[in-house]
């Protein structure tokens, strides 16, 4: 019999957009991946390693010489003390979160959400034996308030999830929203689990910090990020696990039994890049800012709302702002069919009492890309008003 976690899980959003976008040859806005290759000094060193180096089993908590250079990027960029005793590299941030949910939650745990929320959450969360507990965010603040988090929390509360920048509203959770989750945290004796996948994807000069960061967390969060958002390679699934030594242990046991450990080459060119490609992490935000404001500008010209993007791949626009009555999931579905362009409606994002007026759209493509779906975006409003 098939597990009730598992029996009928519909296909995702981003596969189904994805799919249609493939089979009707629309532009694909929809999934987050760029649609170029990615650094080739990083994609070389891969090549060079899968040559050159070993491709037998690597140890199970990574190269030695990834989780030192994951310890000192953090330490440059968001200035955390890990040490290497303290990452486990994992095939890609899902595996990741998989590990923190199988290995810190026990049944009838409280896991506190914030939607909308990551599809992947909710079905290993359940799988674990956890009992959801749902804080609904909405446009164009997403923010949540002493009030939200009050009835959310409760006694049997182990655990919150908090994604930060936020797939797919776009927005850094602000310092003083960090400190309020922290108290909470604290006081509820609440493992943080910190999908921070995005953040060396932020603009505006914009500083990512993690949670862990904030007085009390040290010992109580778990940070995840991802190689692949990183360097804007997606498919290489290679991820980081970080916590302090209790956790970490609970961490790679669960680790091990999952997918055990990442390919070799893919570990050793990560860790070059981390270490001799920083000029990157300058250059990578900037190019994604311009395309960004391409984008929101040319949207804007075409009668879009366009709400505000801090951070990831994705800008939203509000289509009750733009004029039109139309809910998120028929215009993504209108606009690729009819209109040559895969967008994602956000209301997928919610478990329950979902928003459903703002389409996501991927920024992390060509000029001309951009501009040809722009026009096309343009058609597809004035059609669906009329």
């Amino acid at each position: 019999m098939v597990h009730p976690v598992f029996d009928n899980l519909p296909t995702t959003i981003f596969e189904e957009m994805s799919g249609l976008a493939r089979e009707l040859g629309a532009i694909n806005l929809g999934q987050g991946f760029p649609d170029d290759a990615g650094p080739e000094p990083v994609r070389a060193r891969a090549a060079e390693a899968l040559m050159t180096g070993s491709n037998q089993y690597p140890p199970m908590r990574g190269l030695p010489e990834l989780r030192r250079a994951v310890a000192e990027h953090y330490r440059l960029s968001q200035g955390l003390d890990l040490t290497p005793d303290e990452i486990t590299v994992t095939s890609g941030a899902t595996e990741a979160l998989a590990a923190a949910f199988f290995s810190l939650i026990s049944p009838g745990d409280e896991v506190v959400l914030f939607q909308p929320l990551y599809d992947a959450y909710l079905p290993l969360i359940r799988r674990a034996g956890g009992v959801p507990r749902l804080v609904r965010l909405t446009p164009p603040h997403w923010r949540f308030d002493r009030a939200m988090l009050e009835a959310a929390f409760t006694d049997r509360t182990r655990m919150v999830v908090l994604n930060s920048p936020l797939n797919p509203a776009g927005v850094v959770t602000p310092d003083e929203d960090l400190a309020l989750l922290a108290q909470f945290c604290v006081a509820h004796d609440v493992i943080a689990v910190c999908d921070e996948v995005w953040e060396a994807v932020t603009f505006d000069g914009r500083r990512h910090r993690s949670l862990m960061d904030f007085p009390g967390m040290r010992e109580r969060t778990v940070k995840i990020g991802s190689a692949g958002k990183m360097f804007g390679m997606t498919g290489w699934k290679v991820g980081f696990l970080c916590a302090a030594p209790p956790l970490t242990r609970a961490l790679a046991a669960a680790h091990q039994f999952l997918t055990f450990t990442t390919p070799p080459n893919l570990q050793a060119a990560v860790a070059w890049g981390l270490e001799h490609y920083r000029d990157w992490f300058q250059t990578m935000p900037a190019g994604l800012q311009a395309s960004r404001d391409r984008l929101a500008a040319g949207l804007t010209q075409a009668g879009f709302h366009v709400l505000p993007s801090a951070g990831t791949y994705f800008l939203n626009v509000d289509l009750r702002a733009s004029g039109l009555t139309i809910g998120d999931r028929e215009f993504c579905l209108k606009s690729v069919r009819e209109h040559g362009v895969a967008a994602i409606p956000v209301s997928a994002f919610y478990a329950d009492d979902p928003v459903i007026h703002i389409a996501r759209l991927c920024f992390a493509k060509a000029d001309a890309t951009l501009d040809t779906a722009i026009q096309r975006l343009a058609g597809a409003r004035k059609a669906m008003r009329s």
